[in-house]
């Protein structure tokens, strides 16, 4: 991958997260005490498990 590639992915990701915390928030379904931090960790979670099953699959 290239670093404009990595640069895409990392502001890609930095959007969704942000708008994926706001409607959390707005809706009211965010655990007391959970911040953006913890919302960003869970979409790093799902993001790294989604590219291990792709490339455990393509092989």
């Amino acid at each position: 991958m290239t670093l404009g590639e990595h640069l895409g992915f990392l502001i890609g990701y930095l959007l969704f997260t942000t708008v994926f915390f706001g409607v959390l928030t707005l809706l009211g379904k965010l655990p007391e005490g959970w911040s953006f931090v913890h919302v960003a960790a869970i979409t790093l979670c799902i993001t790294g498990s989604g590219r291990y099953l792709r490339r455990y699959l393509s092989s």
